[in-house]
């Protein structure tokens, strides 16, 4: 057997051969761009595709990572409500989704919420891992925005929202859909409180997420080339029998017709949203400020009649 047949002959098969290694072992992966992109050069870029400049998805952990001052944070407990109280049964049990939705993204639901420093600024952070049954929103990531929004207002602290979500979770039926009233009612004691909040929308965002807190934010902020949308394209577009735009429901699009604030780039987020929560804050301190000085006591009011 010659050198040919015996090293090089192995070492092409074995180039083409189909592995059954795991995704994490794998040193490569693929962009929608059909580029081929290492691993660790995606990871150093922010999970950004150095070619196209694509924002590939995050998982929770990864987005508190880079979005808080030197990947510092700690996460917040939420209440679990009963897993399966529909009994629902597809082609797989609820249940057994669950199961592996908890081992794959090592989180209890879709939602996790942290509390860290932004540009030095304390705030509440939430995201959703797309990971978790399509980042679905149902009963137990209503308890945990809430959660979320509750420590916000105690602490007199900004909340900011990365959604990533495919809509409310199909398993919980109503149970689902309350919870698109429930946030809204607490994004509302936001606002009483007046306590800053920000959604950052990440690709995609669809569905009863973008019918309900997504779209209610002070300021609106988009990943670029995000999904953003209620019904899918080609509903809209059998629906309205008109040929829609290639770009439609980017987060450009979308900016450009007025949904939305700012298109920013995940590297400058940080720094983007601080700048914004320093004006803000600045803003409630003088309202406040203006709102105890033009306060007239009764005392003051029958000294000036006498």
């Amino acid at each position: 057997m010659n050198w040919i047949s015996k090293f090089i002959k192995p070492k092409i098969k074995s180039l083409f051969k189909k592995r059954s290694l795991k995704n994490e072992e794998t040193l490569w992966t693929t962009c929608g761009c059909k580029n081929l992109i290492y691993k660790e050069d995606l990871k150093s870029n922010l999970n950004c595709c150095p070619k196209c400049g694509a924002h590939h998805k995050l998982s929770c952990k990864e987005r508190f990572k880079i979005f808080f001052d030197n990947g510092e944070y700690e996460t917040i407990d939420a209440p679990v409500p009963y897993d399966d109280p529909l009994n629902f049964v597809d082609n797989k049990k609820y249940t057994d989704r669950l199961k592996t939705a908890r081992k794959l993204t090592q989180q209890d639901d879709a939602v996790s919420i942290a509390t860290g420093k932004v540009q030095n600024i304390k705030v509440v952070v939430g995201a959703q891992d797309f990971r978790f049954i399509g980042g679905s929103f149902g009963a137990a990531s209503g308890e945990a925005f809430i959660a979320g929004v509750q420590h916000s207002i105690e602490n007199k602290m900004p909340f900011i929202f990365f959604s990533c979500s495919g809509g409310q979770r199909m398993m919980e039926s109503s149970i689902a859909l309350m919870q698109m009233s429930r946030t809204s009612l607490a994004v509302n004691e936001l606002k009483k409180n007046k306590i800053p909040y920000i959604v950052v929308f990440t690709d995609p965002t669809t569905g009863g997420v973008t019918a309900s807190w997504a779209m209610l934010g002070d300021i609106l902020i988009s990943e670029p080339k995000a999904t953003i949308g209620f019904a899918g394209r080609r509903v809209i577009q059998n629906t309205v029998r008109e040929t829609l735009p290639e770009e439609f429901q980017t987060a450009e699009y979308v900016k450009d017709h007025g949904g939305i604030d700012l298109v920013v780039e995940r590297k400058y987020l940080n720094s983007t949203i601080g700048t914004l929560l320093s004006v803000l804050l600045k803003k409630t301190e003088i309202e406040s400020k203006t709102e105890t000085t033009n306060v007239v006591s009764i005392d003051k009011n029958l000294q000036s009649a006498s």
